[in-house]
């Protein structure tokens, strides 16, 4: 059997697809705070400092912009 970073990559992403489609992004991040850093964007703001300067936009911290109550 052939092991490819496609099925590497699937079996790395896989748990955070789940936990995201089970519990919504606060519920993900409050569960495993280790996904905080992967969100650039939430409830419409660019919540990654990089992101939004590259984008040339406002950055919103990630907190901020899930304690609005826009995203699930």
């Amino acid at each position: 059997m052939y092991f490819t970073s496609t099925f590497a990559l699937t079996n790395a992403t896989l748990p955070y697809v789940l936990a995201l489609a089970d519990h919504g992004v606060k519920g993900a991040i409050a569960r495993d705070p280790g996904l905080r850093p992967g969100v650039n964007v939430a409830a419409g703001n660019v919540t990654h400092p990089a992101v939004a300067e590259g984008v040339g936009m406002e950055f919103t911290p990630v907190d901020e912009a899930l304690a609005a109550g826009q995203a699930a």
